[in-house]
């Protein structure tokens, strides 16, 4: 089987449908980084350390670096999320459709949502209703791994952004604040990298196992076999055209989130930004080690919340956490409804069309 670029595009091109779906993963994959965007630039944004337009271009290009040597454990993963014989070119268009409906509709409201539990969401949702029954058509250990990492990952962000700023302070506590400042700043620049990195690792591989799931249940069909039973090795220029994607949303930018994420929860000093950044950005690092496809909003999220509070509780805005919190809580069931919707409105079209 060819699956270089040319010969994928030829057999695309011989399959309308197919080549349309994976148009609409590429779409998700820029929504994704015009959601996540404020993950990667808010910190530096709410402190001062870059102005929006630079840390916009500063973030975009480490997610397209992320391309490069990060593995693809959970771009695994989320190909085979769904068991294969639910997996059909419907199923994923609506999958995405509630992915993306999702993704605008808590844009709108300015709430850092997962991009991640959206599209798993999604195209769990639209296999059920393919299906027409609930169990044995997702992998339940991917599905319940992503679901305590709903907690797992802020809490892990959580502890270690508090760890790193109370090591922080302690070794410079009659430091003057004026002579920690600048060089905090500069290493925030790093740490914001280091985020967008793993930003980019992980967020950027839930497309790629998209399209691969696509692929193999149509134009790659004779490797199916191969496809359910190893480990998946993906063409390079499906890497590439997948953070090339992300990094083109990243630099689009999602405003609203970023007043939420870098002004709203909590008010960070540079030092401080530093510290969350480089706790979001290990926990992704580890987790895409794992292969388990997290949530870079609830990290970094969690990361500023602990940040903050050390220096009181109520230096957190608890009210707006309790909004976001509501908001992951919801996301894959009303990503997996609207992805159920989305199935039988795309089923009835196609059915009217003769398609």
């Amino acid at each position: 089987m060819d699956t270089s670029f040319f010969h994928t595009l030829a057999a695309l091109a011989l399959q309308p449908w197919v080549l349309l779906i994976f148009a609409v993963a590429l779409v998700f994959d820029f929504i994704n980084g015009f959601h996540d965007a404020a993950n990667a630039i808010a910190t530096v944004v709410g402190t001062r350390v870059l102005r929006p337009g630079a840390a916009v271009v500063w973030a975009a290009w480490w997610n397209f670096a992320a391309a490069w040597g990060f593995g693809l454990a959970v771009a695994n993963s989320v190909a085979k999320f769904v068991h294969a014989e639910w997996v059909t070119p419907e199923v994923i268009f609506a999958g995405l459709l509630g992915a993306i409906v999702w993704g605008l509709i808590t844009w709108y409201f300015g709430l850092p949502t997962s991009s991640s539990h959206a599209l798993l969401g999604g195209f769990g949702g639209a296999a059920i209703a393919y299906a027409g029954r609930w169990h044995d058509v997702v992998h339940e250990e991917t599905l319940w791994t992503t679901v305590a990492f709903i907690v797992a990952a802020p809490l892990l962000g959580f502890l270690l952004g508090l760890f790193l700023v109370v090591v922080v302070i302690r070794i410079f506590w009659r430091t003057p604040p004026g002579k920690i400042d600048r060089p905090s700043r500069i290493i925030q620049l790093a740490s914001a990298a280091a985020y967008s990195l793993g930003h980019g690792t992980n967020d950027a591989q839930k497309t790629m196992g998209i399209i691969a799931a696509l692929f193999y249940a149509t134009i790659w069909r004779e490797q199916q076999t191969a496809f359910e039973a190893g480990t998946i090795e993906f063409p390079f220029w499906i890497v590439l055209v997948c953070h090339t994607a992300i990094a083109l949303g990243t630099m689009a930018g999602g405003w609203r989130i970023v007043k939420t994420m870098g002004m709203k929860l909590t008010r960070l000093q540079p030092y401080g930004g530093a510290c969350a950044e480089t706790a979001a950005a290990i926990s992704l690092f580890f987790s895409s080690k794992l292969g388990v496809p997290v949530s870079t909003t609830h990290t970094i999220a969690g990361a500023i919340v602990g940040v903050g509070s050390v220096q009181r509780l109520s230096a957190v805005r608890w009210g707006v956490a309790a909004r976001v919190v509501w908001a992951w809580v919801l996301t894959i069931p009303m990503s997996g409804l609207v992805g159920v919707i989305s199935f039988y409105a795309v089923h009835a079209l196609r059915g009217a069309a003769g398609g």
